[in-house]
């Protein structure tokens, strides 16, 4: 059984089904989202947030997620820089929380050729 996570998911527009999501600290979200500006410069975004990475899925909260590219954060949030994206996305994301993350949850554009299973060929002994 996976360990229960807090996601802020961020949909750019209603009848989208591109959803970007990141992984936070649910206390740490909690002051940082409630405690306007001040709290904002006292509490470091690397203590709110699990990690830096950002995740996609263009099938809504069912697909695989991957890692978007910087066209696509260009494209709905006017920036590709990591840390801008997250802050964007901490002011006008969603709260989500008690979800598990299963291993095969978060998919790679960039997927070495090959299956990830051992072939043997000739005798075994």
């Amino acid at each position: 059984m996976g360990k229960a996570i807090t996601k802020v998911i961020y949909k750019p527009d209603s009848q989208s089904t591109d959803e970007y999501l990141i992984i936070v600290n649910p206390e740490e979200y909690k002051k940082y989202k409630a405690g306007g500006e001040l709290c904002r410069e006292t509490i470091p975004l690397a203590n709110v947030v699990d990690s830096f990475k950002i995740f996609f899925s263009n099938q809504g909260g069912q697909g695989i997620l991957g890692k978007p590219s910087k066209q696509q954060l260009e494209t709905v949030f006017g920036t590709s820089v990591d840390v801008d994206v997250i802050k964007l996305m901490i002011q006008k994301g969603k709260e989500q929380s008690g979800d598990t993350i299963q291993g095969n949850s978060f998919g790679s554009t960039n997927v070495t050729r090959g299956s990830a299973t051992e072939h043997r060929s000739g005798n075994s002994r």
